[in-house]
């Protein structure tokens, strides 16, 4: 995805990196000459010690600085285009959006991958004044991740925010998966429920039905957008 953004933004730009690790993610985007510098930032010493080992072997000091930073308070205004963070969960990315106020209006791109809360980060982006140009969801080892990309901009008043309105109207086949598992997983919660018929559970049940229902209408959707797809092909 930094790639496809890149592309349409120019030459020469700048990213940061934030929580980066090992600093993989900035080497790899240096290495294919997606940005022409970058930011390694890590709240640990620990982290950034690795990462500028490998940003060593591969010679590439002169492009990838390090930086000891909590989330995006040492990044200062115009020093990144672009900026990404992932590996996290959706709570923590909003808190540190939200401390790095100072850097929001200079940045031109962000590319995230929330490890959970997902609606509440979708929501959470369109509060800051940052709207969803794209996402894709991939599946790995059984497990689901989005990775996204936003700008500066407001979010559609009708916008999916628990599945993500632009997978479901890209027909995305991996959330088509994901609904299927959600489905099932959310109907074995509720006959557990029903069948428990206290007080609590059914408080905890009405809460299922409602997420019940946004599972299938998000599925209804996205089979009847594949449905059109196919007719217009024949």
């Amino acid at each position: 995805m930094a790639s496809q953004w890149a592309s349409c933004h120019g030459d020469g730009l700048s990213m940061a990196d934030v929580g980066t690790d090992h600093g993989f993610v900035p080497i790899c985007l240096v290495e294919r000459d997606i940005v022409k510098r970058a930011l390694a930032m890590d709240i640990g010493e620990g982290p950034l010690l690795r990462a500028r080992e490998h940003v060593r072997e591969r010679g590439l000091e002169d492009r990838i600085q390090l930086r000891l930073s909590d989330g995006l308070e040492r990044l200062s205004p115009q020093e990144a285009d672009l900026v990404v963070i992932a590996g996290m969960g959706g709570e923590l990315m909003l808190k540190i959006l939200k401390n790095g106020n100072h850097v929001r209006q200079s940045v031109k791109g962000w590319i995230f991958s929330p490890q959970s809360e997902l609606s509440a980060f979708r929501r959470g982006l369109k509060e800051l004044g940052l709207a969803i140009q794209d996402e894709v969801m991939v599946e790995e080892d059984g497990k689901y991740y989005v990775v996204m990309t936003a700008e500066k901009g407001d979010m559609e008043e009708d916008y999916c925010y628990r599945y993500g309105e632009v997978l479901i109207r890209k027909k995305d086949p991996v959330l088509g998966k994901f609904l299927e598992r959600e489905l099932r997983q959310l109907s074995m919660i509720r006959k557990k429920l029903l069948d428990c018929g206290t007080e609590t559970a059914k408080r905890r049940l009405d809460q299922i039905e409602k997420k019940i229902q946004e599972a299938e209408a998000a599925r209804e959707r996205l089979e009847r957008d594949n449905t059109k797809t196919r007719q217009r092909r024949f």
